[in-house]
């Protein structure tokens, strides 16, 4: 008799997953109760706005921390017995976020008010984004933690400091909103990385003690030229991305109106908020597993097994999200009617992404830098040149046609790159 219970202990996919599920199925409820509130309360308009500034400080995040997060895990999971690699590669990586986070504060204040004119039209929020300047050294020290939270796979504690964080960013974005409106819904989500570095330091600070050391720290050329590599990666995959939604937004509300923007912003945010899922197990988990794999039957192996175990839980979620997107609309967005026609594209589009993220992780685990750039920049310009023709015929249903067809297309560019890295690896080994 199968014993499920055995099954489960001896499977950390399955326990990650399962805690995972947990987290994010508290945090989803959560969101949508909020999700409500902000619909009826700042409208499509608003809905655009917040999206506008999520998207800024996703880049500030990146940015700010010189884009050392995958690095950090990648070499945690590594070097986790060795402190002699573990001390260098912290005294490097303290070094990037600091030059990271001065340059971003410098860039972010000085550029100011053209941020603000391109994210909301006036400078009315301005103030917002001066604010926002003073905070990347905390947003940077933050990924830096979370980087050997993952590399350590702590999932644990992991999922304590991400429940407890939204949580209380969504005890203030509630307060904010009941007393300066959406002025007050902004302001919130810049502070939020405070609240998440003081939750980290509180549950995760005494083990942080045991890796990081802050004297005798310099830098570490080696670690440096490492670094550097996934500084370049996150640029790409951050950075431009934001930016192109950034601009999509912006196409959207010029094209066709701000309302439209909403719905999209919208449907994005949904979309988020499942994909948070398999995002935390590509770092606490396929990140650390592909870096200690060398072959390819091993990899083909662990990738075969990931998707049995996560594409028919992702996949059934997903059919629900389909058949009551209409409750889900008249629940959370009562008045954004605009946004049915926009579930079957994305919802199609994100199965696929999750299937073809899972192998373009080899990418990062074996820090295959000019393979990821050039992938990336292959997905990234299908999706916006796509989205920039596909809205002139079918509006904003376009950029979501174009959200899958970008996939697509990424997962076969993805496995014919994996597949030429596993040969080549053949070739040499057998020379």
């Amino acid at each position: 008799m199968i014993n499920l219970k055995d099954i489960f202990k001896n499977n950390l996919l399955l326990k990650i997953t399962s805690l995972n599920t947990l987290v994010i199925s508290i945090r989803l409820i959560i969101s949508l109760v909020v999700q409500r509130i902000l619909a009826a309360t700042v409208g499509e308009i608003g809905i655009a706005k917040i999206g506008q500034l999520r998207n800024l400080t996703l880049i500030i995040t990146s940015t700010s921390s010189l884009g050392v997060f995958n690095g950090i895990v990648k070499y945690v999971a590594e070097f986790k017995d060795k402190n002699e690699k573990l001390k260098d590669l912290f005294s490097t990586a303290f070094l990037f976020v600091f030059i990271g986070s001065l340059l971003t504060s410098i860039i972010v204040f000085f550029n100011a008010s053209w941020i603000c004119n391109k994210l909301f039209g006036d400078l009315h929020l301005i103030f917002l984004i001066k604010f926002l300047a003073l905070l990347p050294c905390v947003i940077g020290v933050n990924r830096l933690f979370q980087g050997i939270l993952n590399g350590l796979s702590e999932y644990k504690k992991y999922a304590k400091i991400d429940l407890l964080s939204y949580i209380l960013s969504i005890a203030l974005l509630l307060t904010c909103l009941y007393y300066y409106n959406l002025e007050g819904v902004l302001f919130s989500i810049i502070l939020a990385p405070l609240i998440q570095f003081f939750v980290i330091i509180y549950v995760f600070g005494s083990q942080l003690k045991q890796y990081i050391k802050f004297k005798g720290y310099n830098l570490k050329l080696p670690f440096a030229k490492e670094i550097l590599a996934f500084t370049l990666m996150s640029f790409v995959s951050t950075v431009l991305l934001n930016y192109i939604e950034l601009d999509i937004r912006t196409m959207i509300t010029n094209k066709i109106s701000i309302n439209e923007a909403g719905y999209w912003t919208a449907m994005n945010f949904i979309s988020k908020n499942y994909m948070t899922f398999s995002s935390s197990i590509f770092t606490l988990y396929v990140i650390p597993k592909f870096s200690r794999i060398y072959t390819g039957r091993l990899f083909k192996e662990e990738v075969l097994y990931i998707y049995k175990t996560l594409l028919p839980l992702f996949g059934i979620g997903m059919i629900l999200v389909y058949l009551l997107r209409n409750e889900i609309i008249a629940i959370i967005y009562p008045d954004f009617i605009g946004m049915e026609p926009l579930f079957k594209w994305q919802l199609l589009g994100d199965f696929v992404r999750l299937t073809t993220l899972v192998i373009a992780h080899q990418f990062l685990a074996k820090k295959m830098v000019k393979t990821f750039v050039i992938t990336e920049l292959m997905s990234l310009a299908i999706f916006y040149i796509l989205s920039k023709n596909l809205v002139v015929i079918y509006g904003t249903e376009g950029v979501v046609m174009a959200h899958f067809i970008r996939y697509i297309s990424y997962f076969f560019i993805v496995v014919i790159a994996v597949w030429n890295y596993f040969r080549i690896q053949n070739i040499k080994e057998d020379n």
